[in-house]
């Protein structure tokens, strides 16, 4: 079944991508997101604590998830094992 991912299922692949800090490009390819998709998102992400921007040079900047992000990544993963839409593989 080939189905679109929900805003919450790109949130789960973007905080993932993060736990070790990656980069805007890291993160939009691993999480297969357009490049007005990765903006809108690391907005969102950024503005409600979920990660931190982390420049490690100038001009390098890395994204790393906070521990409020992988809290959410918890709960996540936990409500769509209850709901069924993944296996232990995380298909």
């Amino acid at each position: 079944m080939n189905q679109r991912r929900s805003n919450i299922e790109i949130i789960a692949d973007m905080l993932k991508v993060g736990e070790n800090g990656a980069g805007k490009t890291e993160i939009m390819y691993s999480a297969n997101m357009s490049y007005s998709q990765i903006q809108k998102y690391l907005g969102f992400l950024l503005s409600h604590g979920f990660i931190n921007k982390v420049e490690v040079g100038n001009p390098v900047v890395t994204y790393r998830v906070t521990d409020k992000g992988l809290g959410l990544l918890k709960n996540i993963d936990s409500i769509m094992e209850v709901l069924g839409f993944r296996d232990g593989n995380g298909a």
